[in-house]
């Protein structure tokens, strides 16, 4: 390994692309893994082992929704087995008390709930299944359960209006944080952007809110939020820089650098039931691509800030700027930065009856 190269922090393990819900900005691929391609338990325990030698300390479950999983239970002692912190991030659908208490029992260490809303009837309209209801009663059952707990509530015009209602049900739950999550506009949700972006008037109250909620709650909840990639001056580094702290393993095996990757053309991902992590790690064609600054153009080539946000995400500069190695378009330096003032020139002010106009992520079989 090269000295510049650091190990992977954290490993993000999408466990399945299958789902109950059809969530209106999933970023999974809008070509999802079938069932049938899934990665098995023995190859996830490899995966694991494999990760801990490299250096990752914590795994991520994910997918889709990695309760879709039957052998969830035995992926989690797995994971905790080769000495990884598990993550399990989830919809809480399909889930109950008994199943629950063999998820900890296995070893479970956090338990990141997501939220399309803080009412039912807006978060039927975004995940296109009724789940409010469930995820209220997930949020008692962890309640006595000694289990790490943080609520991501995933904000879309159609809810930052409700940072009070979000905010109550985490002060009566267990949770120790709090994550207000902007869509990320690639996958499903780039698809819908014109219907999921917020009007500049209704960020600037939500940052007036946030700001208040996190001196309230501060030394009870943690709140973190940060500013839609949109509205930033600056764009925020992907995933902490391509190919530098993360690695995720698609639920067919192949590794990518981010969840988006697969979107751009000429990708070559290789499989870890054909080399190893490290191999990939290190060596990988999809991880050389855009790791380090050779690949820049102007201006992030001579930029000052170009070891702090790497260039920005790269799926987003292929989305609007259709060229993967141009500066993230969002950032204020960068050449394409009218194309997404022209984006947001054209969002109109949220409608108060629900929209009919959102296209829903399919599942696969």
């Amino acid at each position: 390994m090269t000295n510049s190269l650091h190990s992977p922090l954290a490993l993000v393990c999408e466990l399945t692309h299958r789902c109950p819900l059809h969530c209106v900005y999933c970023s999974n691929p809008r070509e999802l893994a079938a069932r049938a391609t899934e990665l098995s338990i023995e190859s996830w325990a490899s995966v694991f082992k494999q990760a801990a030698e490299l250096g990752v300390l914590q795994a991520d479950f994910t997918g889709g929704e990695p309760l879709a999983r039957t052998d969830i239970v035995e992926l989690i002692r797995a994971a905790r087995a080769a000495g990884l912190y598990v993550n399990l991030i989830t919809s809480g659908l399909p889930l109950d008390e008994a199943k629950l208490d063999s998820l900890l029992a296995a070893g479970l260490d956090h338990f990141q709930l997501s939220f399309q809303s803080a009412t039912e009837s807006i978060a039927e309209e975004i995940s296109g299944t009724k789940t409010h209801a469930q995820k209220l009663r997930v949020l008692e059952w962890l309640k006595p359960r000694r289990v790490a707990v943080t609520l991501n509530f995933v904000l879309h015009r159609r809810n930052l209006h409700q940072i009070g209602e979000m905010l109550a049900i985490a002060e009566s739950s267990s949770a120790t944080r709090v994550e207000f999550a902007n869509v990320q506009y690639c996958g499903w949700g780039f698809a819908n952007r014109e219907h999921l972006l917020p009007t500049r008037a209704q960020l600037d109250q939500f940052l007036i809110d946030v700001k208040a909620a996190e001196e309230r709650f501060r030394g009870k909840i943690r709140v973190e939020y940060v500013v839609p990639d949109y509205y930033a001056k600056y764009p925020k580094p992907c995933m902490g820089g391509w190919g530098r702290k993360v690695m995720l393993i698609s639920p067919n095996g192949d590794a990518l650098p981010c969840h988006a990757a697969a979107v751009i053309p000429g990708l070559h991902f290789e499989n870890v039931r054909e080399k190893s992590m490290r191999e990939i790690w290190e060596s990988g064609e999809a991880f050389q691509k855009f790791r380090g600054e050779a690949w820049m153009q102007e201006p992030c080539k001579s930029c000052d800030r170009r070891a702090q946000d790497f260039g920005g995400c790269r799926c987003q500069a292929l989305l609007i700027a259709g060229d993967a190695s141009a500066t993230d378009p969002v950032c204020s330096l960068s050449p394409n930065r009218a194309k997404v003032d022209a984006v947001l020139a054209g969002i109109q002010e949220p409608q108060t009856t629900p929209s009919a106009e959102f296209l829903y992520r399919t599942n696969p079989s």
